[in-house]
């Protein structure tokens, strides 16, 4: 990992304004039940890491990083959304079952959004989780920058944690005067991805944060790179994992360690419920493992009296309004994703992309945001079920991201995935993933890999809801 030695890093589109009607936004405080009017005011900023080593802290100026945005469930939000950058822009709620207008798609939803224009983003979050934000338009060079932040949707009811804290996983490509490299690169466009070489937290190198000793912590993690697939190390502590890209589990996950990591790819969120040591200023250290290093990515360390808590004395998160698709009568789908049967694919570009075609959906690459004649990839029956049967042909892993809907995994060729529902698998090489849901969210939704090399070099599409 690069070592930054108090370099400033210009951020052309990292930083977020935020005001708010009726309650706090940020950090792990909760709004109040009227909180539903948000304005969010893109704009150009800067920030630096300091310190010797990878050890350091994110100074900010105008609310960099992106704020953590908290909602209500089943109360309206109304999001204000100002582009202040001279590039096109949309934002995407990234997990959220809302109308297809709304849900941020240039040219599949909404227009892009010019600079000094506002758009209102206005709905309902119908399931409590954890969720993120982010650009669909000039989409890899806003991420890379640094436009990507963590959605909270609070439960109707408190589920009881003293501490709820939001870790978002966000990589960088710096050199060593702060300024970027090139966000992609050809090679890794064609591969796995082209990763990030410096890894933060919430904007931070290996943040520590405090817990109240002997006290119940709700840890969110949200993998918001655009290519880096995390292996997470958890400590060595009594906790469990309580919710998966938003919705609480239905299939226990095993506790991540060393010889077992916990597998996230781009877009992917894991709730975690942690019962904290009762001795004050113990570590408990969140390690990623890349090759044969481990790295931390966030320590938490105990404080104050012991609080008494335990995992016992909390309830199950309560279920989101979820509709159970009848798998033994469900339409199978095929589906293959891989490499793109020509490099010769003329890509539009209108909302950004890459020079070059590497990938495709069903053979058949992306053409662009706006291209003319681009149909779906599948159109789905309004309240029918379905099984996307879903083929790797490459060998390298595609997290693969349908918005507006959510599903959950019933079968892989290579490996046991717990049936716990998601809007994001993480497909791997060569792998075969059965995914079944129900099309109950009317409206044409984009399908891609959220690797966003591979999504803007043809692995994209929509699936059409009828």
């Amino acid at each position: 990992m690069m070592k930054l030695n108090r370099r400033a890093v210009l951020l052309g589109t990292g930083a977020i304004g935020v005001a708010a009607l009726g309650g706090s936004l940020l950090g792990s405080g909760r709004p109040a039940q009227a909180a539903t009017a948000i304005n969010l005011t893109t704009r150009r900023t800067s920030f630096a890491f300091n310190g010797p080593t990878t050890q350091g802290v994110v100074s900010t100026v105008d609310n960099a990083p992106p704020p953590v945005l908290r909602l209500k469930q089943n109360v309206e939000a109304v999001l204000n959304f100002t582009n202040g950058l001279p590039d096109y822009t949309t934002m995407h709620w990234h997990g959220m079952r809302i109308p297809n207008a709304m849900d941020g798609v240039p040219y599949l939803t909404q227009f892009p959004i010019a600079e000094g224009e506002t758009f209102e983003y206005r709905y309902t979050p119908p399931d409590a989780g954890t969720f993120w934000y982010h650009p669909h338009c000039m989409t890899g060079d806003q991420m890379a920058e640094g436009m990507t932040g963590l959605l909270i949707v609070d439960e109707a009811e408190d589920p009881g944690f003293d501490i709820d804290l939001p870790l978002n996983l966000k990589g960088f490509r710096l050199a060593e005067d702060g300024s970027f490299l090139p966000y992609y690169t050809a090679r890794g466009a064609a591969r796995g991805g082209t990763n990030p070489n410096v890894m933060t937290t919430n904007w931070d190198i290996s943040p520590t944060y405090e817990v109240p000793a002997g006290g119940l912590a709700r840890i969110r993690l949200g993998v918001t790179d655009i290519t880096r697939v995390y292996k997470i190390v958890f400590p060595d502590v009594a906790g469990r994992i309580i919710a998966w890209d938003g919705h609480p589990i239905e299939e226990e996950v095993p506790w991540p360690t060393a010889e077992a990591p916990l597998i996230l790819g781009p877009g992917q969120r894991v709730d975690v419920a942690i019962e904290a040591p009762a001795d004050a200023e113990v570590e408990l250290v969140f390690n990623h493992i890349i090759g044969a290093r481990s790295m931390p990515l966030a320590t938490l360390r105990t404080t104050g009296p012991a609080l008494g808590r335990t995992l016992a004395q909390l309830a199950p998160l309560p279920e989101n309004p979820i509709a159970k698709p009848d798998i033994e009568n469900a339409e199978v789908i095929e589906m293959v994703f891989g490499w793109s049967p020509s490099d010769q694919i003329p890509y539009n570009g209108f909302c950004g992309g890459l020079p070059f075609t590497f990938w495709s959906i069903d053979r058949s690459p992306w053409p662009g945001d706006a291209a003319d004649g681009t149909g779906p990839v599948a159109t789905l029956e309004m309240g029918k079920d379905y099984i996307l049967r879903m083929r790797n042909e490459s060998p390298n892993d595609h997290p693969i991201h349908l918005h507006g809907l959510v599903f959950v995994p019933i079968s892989s060729n290579k490996r046991k995935i717990p049936a716990n529902y998601t809007d994001t698998v993480l497909l791997q090489k060569s792998e075969t993933i059965e995914v079944a849901l129900r099309a109950d969210n009317p409206g044409d939704w984009a399908f891609h890999c959220h690797v966003i090399e591979h999504q803007k070099t043809g692995l994209a599409g929509f699936i059409r809801v009828v």
